[in-house]
């Protein structure tokens, strides 16, 4: 019984750290996630006068992508998006740590957004966003 114990233990000790290793740093990791959160990858808020176009869903998983552009009202995603430094080696890896994470246009000239993401691995992939599939109310 003690040897089932202590086996289940230092089992269970090793799936926590496997967990704790997995730090969402490439895009094997957060190609996932990015794919279940497609239309949350940008929002639109209309703030003070302007049309503000967060990119905060993408800067939350950026450590897997080395790139993001973007294109407004139909033109091509070749705008890139500054994305701040990969605190790899931390605890949190993919932390925002700058207020960098929208631009400002225009109040109502945002009618679409494209957006062309590069993964670490070389990757893209393009999505397209409508204002009214993500404006915020």
């Amino acid at each position: 019984m003690r040897k089932i114990l202590l086996t289940a233990l230092i089992g269970g000790l090793g799936l926590a750290g496997a967990a704790q290793a997995q730090q969402f740093t490439t895009a094997a990791e957060v190609r996932p996630i990015l794919a279940a959160t497609k239309g949350q990858w940008v929002a639109v808020r209309e703030y003070d006068g302007q049309d503000l176009i967060y990119f905060t869903q993408l800067l939350s998983w950026r450590c897997g992508l080395s790139q993001i552009f973007y294109g407004l009202n139909d033109a091509p995603p070749t705008t890139p998006f500054f994305m701040e430094m990969c605190y790899e080696g931390t605890p949190a890896p993919n932390a925002i740590e700058t207020d960098a994470i929208y631009i400002a246009q225009p109040l109502g000239s945002v009618q679409n957004i494209r957006l062309r993401l590069v993964y670490d691995d070389g990757t893209e992939e393009e999505a397209i966003f409508a204002r009214p599939q993500v404006l915020m109310r």
